[in-house]
């Protein structure tokens, strides 16, 4: 790393010994420091597969001919890709640390994320912010920001914090901020709301990307959200959502993810009619999905078995977000772009074999290297260890006798119905208890209800994954265990706990703000992993993530009815039921 204290001058005699160099290997008068020879490549700009040597010096490409290098290796019968990009994903989502998740994407291509951190600037503020930045520095996966728009998601929320744009104006000035992040609040923009246009107003003034959250918005109240600058959205799920905004410019980007998996309905955006303006991302990816199915090759995976142009499914997956988020030197290669390369076996059957990041090679030729360990400061770390203020919980506080709304789940969805109302648990019926309980300033708020589609027989799940404020949300046949469930989350300072009669039967620890875990992601996905198994066996129903689903029913940005700690709501309306 350069010293603090250089001169400008003498960054500038740096920086062009290094430029020199540069030139002289790609002029073939020096030496190259590493060399993938014989490389078939694509070739994003003439959209072709080309033949050549690729060059690499000083972590750039340089130049494709031919070339001699310090370090070869023989790229015959594979093809070398550019990095791949997600151009949208929340890191939290993955529940381990930064480290653990860039460990855990590297195998599979991925050399550059753009993450919202908007799940841990609901737990902590902008603290949640510096300690992302933190926990991401120095990492071979590349991780670029959009900063929290809507923290909390709605005045109906009770997270750790409120931001406004004061609070975040600062954060552009990083060099790995990109923009504000996924303009949940749509209601806001569409009213001229002040206090969410202003952050939209801050963004632009410092010339940054936002991006958009609006499913099925449609006519005047689209072009509303366009028309305030909201470049692109990730929530469309069929062609007829999509097609709306692309016609007004925004850029689609094709989620598929563990909770919602939209690429199957928008797999004819993936023709030379829409392509250019479509990236591929996650948003969310829970552990066991990374490491048994893969990241964005996954998506590509996926898209070519389908019929799509192997080309066309590259360039989505890495040049058009690198081209969106002005990354403009990667996406691509070509001399001056980063040497960030995925090499497949073939485009056909898309099996990541190796991942040079900067030049360097992080995975592959049986080898795989150490992942560096970033430096947070000693106060984030403790902040985060320290993010619940709930007093112990006894059977009372879940015993209610009032008539309460009844949140309705659907198979593989995230979308509520409206059930109508309850007064008890009747199990036969499928009807639970469900509350959602205040955990970051002590106010001792618990919203109750009940759900019907969950299938629990016996017992009670809570989890302090709830989003977007991450409160603790819990569901049971009986408020004895409810008790139990959510006071072993608060003992655990984060997490999932399954109990069944007084006893804890699964429970997976999440103790970095109560969403995330700084075990090795493999450790993490076991837990997690045997908690659905125990969890299931309880009769909830299989076609229901039983952790995922819970923590989707208190965010209330999404039809039809959820809870918060004051209760059902209806989304529609934003009111109380």
């Amino acid at each position: 790393m350069a010293n603090t204290n250089e001169s400008y001058s003498g960054k500038i005699n740096r920086k062009l010994r290094k430029k020199q160099r540069i030139v002289r290997v790609a002029a073939g008068l020096e030496p190259a420091d590493l060399v993938l020879k014989h490389a078939t490549y694509v070739n994003v700009f003439s959209n072709e597969l080309c033949t050549a040597d690729i060059a690499v010096a000083e972590g750039l490409i340089v130049g494709m001919g031919t070339y001699e290098g310090r370090l070869t290796y023989d790229m015959h019968g594979k093809i070398v890709l550019p990095g791949l990009i997600d151009a949208h994903i929340h890191l939290e989502s993955s529940l381990v640390s930064p480290r653990e998740f860039a460990r855990a994407v590297l195998p599979h291509g991925t050399t550059t994320v753009i993450t919202d951190p908007h799940e841990i600037a609901n737990v902590m503020g902008t603290d949640g912010i510096d300690y992302m930045l933190q926990a991401t520095e120095g990492l071979p996966v590349d991780v670029r920001f959009m900063l929290p728009s809507c923290v909390p998601a709605t005045p109906l929320d009770e997270s750790g914090a409120v931001l406004d744009y004061r609070a975040i104006d600062s954060f552009y000035e990083h060099p790995r901020v990109n923009g504000l992040a996924e303009m949940m609040n749509y209601p806001g923009v569409i009213a001229a709301d002040s206090m969410v246009l202003e952050k939209i107003v801050a963004a632009q003034a410092h010339h940054k990307k936002i991006d958009g959250h609006a499913p099925g918005i449609r006519d005047k109240d689209l072009a509303a959200y366009v028309a305030a600058g909201v470049y692109s959205d990730h929530e469309c799920y069929d062609m007829e959502d999509a097609l709306a905004k692309l016609r007004l410019g925004q850029y689609i980007m094709i989620r598929e993810g563990t909770a919602a998996k939209n690429l199957d309905a928008l797999l004819p955006l993936l023709t030379p009619q829409y392509y250019e303006r479509c990236m591929f991302c996650c948003d969310d990816r829970h552990p066991n999905d990374i490491l048994e199915e893969g990241h964005i090759d996954h998506i590509v995976r996926r898209a070519i078995a389908a019929g799509v142009d192997p080309i066309i499914a590259v360039k989505v997956a890495s040049h058009n977000a690198a081209r969106y988020y002005q990354l403009n030197n990667r996406g691509a290669i070509s001399p001056g772009y980063l040497a960030d390369f995925c090499v497949v076996d073939s485009l056909e059957h898309f099996q990541v074999e190796m991942v040079f990041k900067k030049g360097k090679l992080w995975y592959g030729d049986d080898y795989c290297r150490d992942m560096p360990w970033p430096q947070i400061d000693p106060y984030l770390l403790e902040r985060a260890r320290d993010t619940f203020h709930v007093r112990k919980l006894e059977v009372d506080d879940f015993r209610d006798k009032r008539q309460r709304g009844i949140i309705g789940l659907v198979d593989g969805e995230i979308l509520t119905t409206d059930q109508g109302y309850a007064t008890k648990v009747d199990v036969e019926q499928d009807i639970l208890k469900v509350a959602v309980v205040e955990r970051h300033k002590g106010t001792g708020h618990i919203g109750l209800g009940y759900l019907q589609g969950y299938g629990l027989q016996d017992g009670a799940v809570a989890t302090s994954i709830s989003h977007d404020s991450h409160n603790i949300i819990a569901v049971g046949t009986n408020s004895a265990d409810m008790a139990v469930a959510v006071n072993r989350v608060v003992e655990n300072r984060g997490g999932i706990v399954v109990v069944r009669g007084g006893v804890i039967l699964a429970e997976v620890v999440l103790e970095v703000a109560g969403i995330l875990t700084e075990q090795p992601v493999e450790q993490l996905n076991e837990a997690l992993e045997h908690a659905k198994e125990v969890a299931y066996s309880l009769g909830i129903n299989p076609g229901i993530d039983p952790f995922m689903t819970l923590s989707f029913l208190a965010l209330p940005v999404i039809p039809t009815l959820r809870i918060t700690t004051r209760g059902v709501v209806d989304v529609n309306t934003q009111q109380y039921v």
